[in-house]
């Protein structure tokens, strides 16, 4: 065990100390206090905006209530001046000064603890059974440890959506995502690749940054006798891999690991990165985030190469980044030029999910004037 995975603290007058688990990578606190039921959440709020962890011994639907009540303290609305036309933020700004109010949202909330023994059951009073949401993401227990109580209920609900599943309508089936694999919630782009016209003999096809195997499970019920999907994450492959094996098409679909391309060309290869150039900070956000376009530079400029004479590369892409300032549409026509690639065709549509019309989030404007597009491109 690594120094720095263990979190230290005295109790009782007693030097203590256990394995540190997140997800996000979060670094162990430095700074631990007991609480229990007694303690309130103005206290609690302060301790953890001063970066004082709470490490909770009691009874635990008591503690999610003081999770809620610190995540109310958190957004109560702040009194501001009214800015000047000069201050008004840009669209870039907005979603910088959004990206850290979230990472600080996260980082409050986060300090208050619970422990997790080492069967990965919870020692409190009235806690859940949540030793299988816990196998899912971390593997095997072997050890005591603590993790925040805002994680673990994040590893609940993804456990929930994977026993469940999500239905996809493109599929008529359900898709199945594992904790940290980005689930097929916003259909709009698993529609677009269910209709836009297949190529003359579309195998083999390539479907690239799989995750939880949707699209390559599209293609092989569309009828394309082979699809070869990658993706550089075991756990996504793990995940495509029991999807796949549930709706009957395993013989269809060779998973490879591989950071982008398989060996080979293809005579249709589809990509749908991460539609926001920027820094991902959890393993779930690397599905929404790309440090600096890197996933999308990487798949126009090396698609050419991976393309059989006459075949399409499919790419699937919100233009929500344009809308927020951080990529413009003549930048990504000039990747497409320098790559070597023609657009032959675009198919659109818009979005369907709640935030489209919620005026109260941050970024609105850029949600509401959104656009996800499916560019057919051919090598020149």
């Amino acid at each position: 065990m690594r120094t720095e995975e263990l979190v230290h603290w005295t109790e009782a007058g007693q030097a203590r100390s256990a394995r540190w688990r997140s997800e996000n990578g979060a670094p162990p606190p430095k700074r631990v206090t007991i609480a229990d039921d007694r303690m309130k959440a103005d206290v609690a709020y302060r301790l953890a905006c001063e970066g004082t962890a709470i490490l909770w011994r009691g009874d635990f639907h008591n503690a999610r209530q003081l999770l809620q009540a610190m995540s109310r303290r958190l957004d109560r609305p702040r009194r501001r001046r009214r800015p000047g036309a000069s201050e008004v933020p840009s669209p870039a700004q907005a979603f910088h000064l959004h990206r850290m109010a979230q990472a600080q949202r996260a980082r409050t909330l986060g300090m208050l603890l619970v422990p997790l023994d080492s069967g990965y059951g919870v020692p409190l009073r009235r806690s859940p059974d949540v030793r299988q949401a816990c196998l899912e993401a971390y593997g095997p227990a072997d050890e005591p440890s603590l993790v925040s109580l805002r994680e673990l209920l994040g590893l609940v609900g993804a456990h929930e959506w994977r026993r469940k599943g999500v239905e996809v309508p493109a599929l008529g089936d359900r898709i199945h995502p594992h904790y940290g694999v980005f689930s097929p919630v916003r259909g709009e782009y698993v529609d677009l690749v269910a209709r836009a016209p297949l190529p003359s003999a579309p195998a083999p096809a390539f479907d690239i940054g799989t995750g939880t195997g949707v699209l390559a499970a599209v293609l092989a019920r569309r009828g394309v006798a082979r699809v070869v999907a990658t993706d550089a994450d075991p756990r996504a492959l793990g995940c495509a891999r029991e999807n796949l094996d549930r709706l009957g098409l395993a013989d269809r679909v060779e998973l490879v690991r591989a950071d982008l391309f398989p060996p080979g060309r293809a005579r249709l290869v589809v990509c749908n990165p991460p539609w926001i150039p920027a820094r991902a900070t959890t393993s779930i956000e690397r599905a929404v985030y790309d440090h600096d376009g890197r996933m999308l530079r990487g798949f126009v400029e090396g698609l050419a190469d991976h393309l059989e004479p006459g075949g399409e590369g499919w790419l699937v892409l919100s233009d929500i980044a344009e809308h927020l300032g951080l990529r413009s549409r003549a930048e990504l026509m000039a990747a497409f030029t320098t790559a070597g690639l023609t657009p032959v065709d675009r198919l659109d549509i818009r979005p369907r999910h709640p935030k489209v019309s919620d005026s109260t989030d941050p970024l609105h404007a850029a949600r509401a004037a959104e656009t996800t597009s499916l560019w057919r491109l051919a090598a020149t």
